[in-house]
């Protein structure tokens, strides 16, 4: 397998996007093309001792960054590491490619140069977010503010071959986002993308659970939550926000008194189990799912530490033929 990796786009690129590619390789073997300025990345592979190493560099001179507008970046920054990556991909020089840069561009620069699956409407974004079961599947998370009845229908499709196929997870519940768990709630959308669902659930094509409220979703009401970009990325940020919020509070608390850090020394290690729980450097990234070949896009912020993590991902879904099974299936996913 051979992962293509857009290496001057992140909060820390190059250096940290280097350094997880490089840690990516010792660890999982592979090859790797870097693609950024050639100079800068071959002196970081030298610090980091990877002579050795199946990493090759492809040399762009351009950058896109986070305020570059996101319709015309790619097309405007033709030599943009970004955009040189998407265009190796294209051209199937590498199994899949991954950057920690802007989102917008690189969902536009996978449609407009990678394409869509034939038959999908829109790609999707979905992050794993933290519950009760372990991981739950938010899709769409921000890729598709506005949506139709059929765009949820593909998203509860393509979220379900993810879980089963990539995360091991049998038979995935899907439910919908909605204000209530009666089949009667929810605005118009919301409404006719039930009945879309149910009757794919009733034809045995996904498991479909109904309606899930937001406060359920943490709790392991569903494998898949389902709903427009707008609602989950403002739930996205709501989980990333109280959990970081928490996570200061606890620490707070140990920090109060003598008998309180004590007490943290006794449940330090599950401290550090709940710590990466809710750790993005664990997770790595997330696919634009309906893309004709695996794009996926890491944290802004991602460390080395995530950049591993999202080549890890990026390798199990090439793997599990995730995009050959939304081919597979995109009759019954079209209306």
């Amino acid at each position: 397998m051979k992962l293509i990796i857009d290496a001057m786009s992140g909060d820390n690129a190059p250096e940290a996007i280097v350094s997880g590619c490089v840690m990516a390789a010792r660890e999982f073997g592979q090859e790797y093309i870097l693609v950024g300025k050639e100079d800068t990345i071959r002196g970081l592979l030298e610090k980091e001792k990877a002579a050795d190493l199946p990493i090759s560099v492809y040399n762009a001179d351009d950058v896109i960054d986070m305020h570059d507008d996101p319709a015309t970046a790619v097309r405007r920054k033709k030599d943009a590491s970004m955009s040189v990556a998407l265009r190796l991909l294209r051209d199937g020089e590498g199994d899949a490619m991954i950057s920690a840069g802007n989102t917008g561009a690189l969902l536009s620069g996978a449609t407009l140069v990678v394409k869509r699956v034939k038959g999908i409407r829109r790609a999707a974004l979905p992050p794993m977010l933290p519950c009760k079961s372990g991981h739950v599947l938010l899709v769409d998370a921000g890729a598709n503010t506005e949506c139709t009845p059929e765009y949820l229908l593909q998203f509860a499709y393509m979220g379900s071959f993810y879980m089963e196929k990539v995360m091991g997870v049998k038979s995935p519940r899907v439910g919908l986002v909605n204000n209530g768990s009666e089949d009667t709630k929810g605005d118009p959308l919301r409404k006719e993308a039930y009945q879309l669902l149910k009757e794919a659930g009733d034809a045995g094509r996904i498991n479909f659970v109904g309606n899930v409220e937001g406060s359920d979703v943490p709790k392991g009401a569903c494998d898949v939550a389902v709903t427009d970009g707008f609602t989950g990325n403002v739930m996205l940020k709501t989980v990333e926000g109280v959990a970081s919020f928490l996570m200061g509070e606890i620490k707070n608390l140990f920090l109060t008194n003598t008998r309180t850090k004590l007490a943290y020394l006794l449940v330090k290690p599950a401290m550090g189990g709940l710590k990466k729980l809710l750790s993005t450097s664990e997770v790595g990234g997330a696919p634009f799912l309906g893309i004709s070949r695996p794009v996926f896009k890491a944290h802004g912020s991602s460390d080395a530490r995530a950049i591993r993590s999202a080549v890890k991902q990026a390798m199990d879904f090439v793997n599990a033929d995730v995009v050959g099974e939304i081919e597979r299936n995109i009759d019954h996913m079209t209306l």
